[in-house]
């Protein structure tokens, strides 16, 4: 009798990021349907939250519970250097349990925003070095990349990816990112973002309503010397937009896409106070798309705020912290409504979510027919990856 297939799943997962949770959601999904035989284990940096939410069997990322906290004295550091040694032994023993690991999209390979490469990077790079080390398959699915400017964390990500078995990227400029870093990308493949896959709800619209999504944006890592100045930018240009749609009676809904945004959704509705603004409740990215799906239009800024509104097929404007913002919102056929969260030209902006409302028939069409595009190659992808790894396990 065949053993049930083993499977892992790896990544900063119920850490509070919606987008990397709407990532694994969308693997968890396909697993369910292909392989519901399949015995899946998490190895992720919030275990309770991913055990309770989706009764999986989980363990803990780092030894070191604050691990992603800034050490504030000798003893975190020597806790936090003593933590990855024994996160070693951790990632050899949890892989050896597995017959293939996945990392479910994310941006794993990107350091666009603030990133130390002793953090995420060393985790993956343990993962993809445990696998080659005790037979296990390692896959980085949909991943997003980019050339860190930073030697050592190019390095770790470098070989993190070098060491993976398979590897698919979400877009183009990722791939070429790896090939620019020394990685031999000959056999990967580019397909969408996994999130692509999650089904697509449909609420009432309340009329004239505009969807924000907003970010604790501080810039990247570069960016650290005038952090709180990017900051104060960037959140006093998003209310002053709200503010004007609030002036022109229509209702907004913010969004966030990763718990840290609560601060600025907090900003903007005491610095307004108008009973037009109103705060999406969300858990999940589901919950995003549920309450998304109820405005007309969409201002995000969140990658993964942008990529529901045009899941959604809603008229969208990007105000994108890096280029897979832009990237994205080409592919879907809205290249032309993009803005830097770094640098917003506000009056810009408002002419240009004038033109997306003016256009908004025509351009919810066009989004429409590329996002059927996108689910379609999503399923192609799994399908190689069921036939790749898992092939007794296919329905």
């Amino acid at each position: 009798m065949t053993s049930p297939a083993r499977i892992g799943l790896f990544g900063l997962l119920g850490s509070g990021n919606l987008g990397n949770d709407g990532s694994f959601e969308a693997v968890l999904g396909y697993l369910r349907a292909e392989h519901p035989g399949a015995a899946i284990s998490v190895m992720c940096g919030g275990p309770e939250i991913v055990a309770s939410r989706y009764d999986l069997e989980t363990t803990a990322l780092n030894w070191y519970q604050g691990e992603y906290r800034t050490a504030s004295g000798p003893l975190s550091i020597a806790m936090k250097g003593f933590g990855k040694l024994v996160d070693i032994v951790r990632t050899v023993a949890w892989a050896r349990r597995q017959d293939v690991v996945i990392v479910p999209g994310m941006g794993v390979l990107e350091s666009t925003l603030p990133l130390r490469p002793w953090g995420f990077p060393y985790a993956l790079l343990l993962l993809s070095a445990s696998g080659r080390m005790v037979g296990t398959k390692v896959a980085l699915v949909s991943v997003g990349a980019n050339v860190s400017t930073h030697r050592v964390t190019r390095s770790v990500i470098g070989w993190a990816a070098r060491l993976a078995t398979f590897r698919s990227y979400r877009d183009e400029p990722s791939r070429e990112a790896m090939r620019a870093m020394g990685v031999d990308v000959t056999n990967d493949r580019v397909y969408p973002d996994l999130a692509f896959a999650l089904p697509a709800p449909s609420e009432p619209v309340v009329p004239r309503s505009v969807g924000v999504g907003v970010m604790a944006y501080h810039g990247g890592n570069d960016d650290r010397a005038r952090a709180n100045d990017i900051y104060e930018s960037y959140v006093d240009n998003m209310t002053r937009f709200v503010a004007r749609l609030v002036a022109d009676g229509r209702p907004v809904r913010l969004f966030i896409g990763d718990r840290a945004d609560r601060q600025v959704v907090d900003e903007i509705m005491r610095e307004l106070e108008s009973p037009l603004i109103t705060a999406a409740d969300t858990a999940t990215l589901d919950d995003v798309l549920r309450a998304m799906s109820a405005v007309e239009t969409v201002v995000a800024t969140r990658y993964h705020n942008v990529l529901c509104a045009l899941k959604l097929a809603k008229p969208t404007l990007s105000i994108g912290y890096a280029g897979k913002n832009e990237v994205l919102m080409t592919t879907l056929g809205l290249g032309e409504f993009c803005q830097s969260a770094k640098e917003i030209d506000f009056d810009s902006l408002v002419r240009q979510f004038a033109e997306l409302e003016t256009r908004a028939g025509e351009l919810a069409g066009t989004l429409a027919k590329r996002g059927a595009e996108q689910v379609r190659l999503l399923d192609e992808q799994f399908s190689e990856l069921s036939a790749a790894f898992l092939p007794l396990g296919v329905r």
